[in-house]
């Protein structure tokens, strides 16, 4: 495996079992075992302050730029990918075209085990993503999402978004 273009801040655990290439982490990330990351020369995938990408994880940045807040949360098995489409038949192709696009999961998000993100997603700040969901639209901030495909559950309460900013 040939890897280029690797930034890491101070203080990464990266698990010896898991790849990384085109990527800038910033300090104190960890990620767990058998995850794949990787973005491209052209679109070098970020990755924020203090994140957390549990295991198996796999997130592909080849075709379109993929950015991570700070101090976002991934739960094992997640799949983020900025192209998808039948890329071997040119005739699959015709009907169903390749579809590529960024994706930009903003600050304090926590995605829930088995989750898909497509291209073309932006996910805003203190988003909750349900398990087994299934994202191929953006959603705002604040906002608890779940399903296949998924939808807005319900957003913060103004209760708990004065939580999430007070410095108790």
């Amino acid at each position: 495996m040939i890897t280029s273009n690797i930034s890491l801040g101070k203080n990464i655990r990266i698990d010896k079992e898991s790849r990384i290439n085109n990527i800038s982490i910033g300090n104190g990330t960890k990620i767990a075992r058998g995850v794949k990351i990787f973005g491209s020369e052209r679109n070098i995938l970020e990755v924020g302050i203090g994140c957390y990408i549990g295991p198996n994880c796999f997130i592909e940045g080849f075709n379109g730029k993929i950015k991570i807040g700070n101090y976002v949360s991934f739960a094992q098995n997640i799949n983020i990918i900025s192209g998808s489409g039948p890329n071997a038949s040119l005739k699959m192709q015709k009907v169903f075209p390749i579809v590529k696009g960024e994706i930009f999961i903003d600050d304090h998000c926590w995605i829930g085990s088995n989750v898909i993100i497509m291209p073309n997603v932006r996910i805003g700040k203190f988003c909750v993503v349900a398990v087994n969901s299934f994202v191929r639209k953006s959603f705002p901030d604040y906002s608890i999402i779940g399903g296949t495909p998924a939808k807005l559950i319900r957003t913060l309460t103004p209760e708990e978004i004065e939580k999430l900013h007070s410095d108790d």
